[in-house]
């Protein structure tokens, strides 16, 4: 199995906020553009480390992760597919929650 892993810190920003670029150029839908999605592409398994940043709003969690259902993948492949690391339990729990919205919201 091919595992990618991303470190949100080191390989998009230490400071990502926003939904749209229109929110700045750290922001949920270019993380999810320029690095989730090609990972799905080309891996099994992407691992998505949290860690080492300022934090994370809510539109920026929703946009990246939740917009991955909006994108043409579905939560159970995401459950096999996606792993999340991060030492604050809430934002797994939080991006969790926002595959599964979007995928309620997208039946």
């Amino acid at each position: 199995m091919k595992s990618h892993t991303i470190y949100i810190a080191r390989d998009f920003s230490p400071s990502p906020a926003g939904r749209v670029p229109e929110d700045g150029l750290f922001n949920g839908e270019t993380f999810r553009e320029t690095l989730l999605l090609p990972a799905f592409r080309d891996y099994d398994q992407v691992v998505v480390n949290l860690d080492d940043t300022g934090g994370y709003g809510s539109s920026f969690l929703e946009e990246a992760f939740g917009g991955l259902i909006r994108a043409g993948l579905t939560a159970a492949d995401l459950r096999k597919r996606l792993k999340i690391i991060s030492a604050r339990q809430s934002y797994e729990t939080k991006v969790w929650s926002y595959i599964e919205r979007a995928a309620h919201a997208s039946t």
